[in-house]
């Protein structure tokens, strides 16, 4: 397969998966773990394990970084994300989710828990096994900017 036909597929599948499985409601702060959809965009964007840089996470969602500190600092209040200081940079700050932070980032996302687990139950497996590896693997690129 070449890459644009991968790319092709990619344009045909992901709008089908996101209309069958999106929430037919609109985010506000108002909600219990009062996220907005912007805070919710920066949470999706971390991991419980491997801190992500300040820097780059502004960088990758292409917003200013005094706009990232003023939500981190929202954040990190809410308890959903906590600092990490570089050892060799102290000016250097990352960010990890918390569990409360993956709650969250459940509680709020785009995507409706019952209606992918409908869809991935009717996979066998090894079929779930390949679709959520591949969707990590695409993920992983796209956080990579070239």
């Amino acid at each position: 397969m070449t890459t644009d036909q991968a790319v092709e597929l990619i344009q045909f599948a992901y709008p089908q998966i996101y209309y069958a499985c999106h929430t037919r409601h609109e985010r506000r702060k108002s909600n219990v773990f009062r996220l907005s959809a912007r805070d919710s965009d920066f949470l999706v964007h971390l991991d419980r394990r491997a801190a992500t840089r300040v820097t780059a996470l502004a960088r990758h969602l292409d917003v200013a970084a005094s706009t990232l500190s003023a939500a981190v600092t929202r954040l990190e209040t809410l308890g959903y994300v906590a600092k990490a200081r570089d050892g060799r940079d102290r000016r250097s700050v990352s960010l990890l989710l918390t569990p409360v932070g993956a709650a969250a980032v459940r509680g709020t996302s785009v995507l409706e828990a019952a209606r992918i687990g409908a869809a991935l139950r009717r996979l066998t497996a090894r079929e779930r096994a390949r679709a959520v590896e591949g969707l990590k693997l695409l993920a992983g690129a796209c956080r990579q900017r070239g």
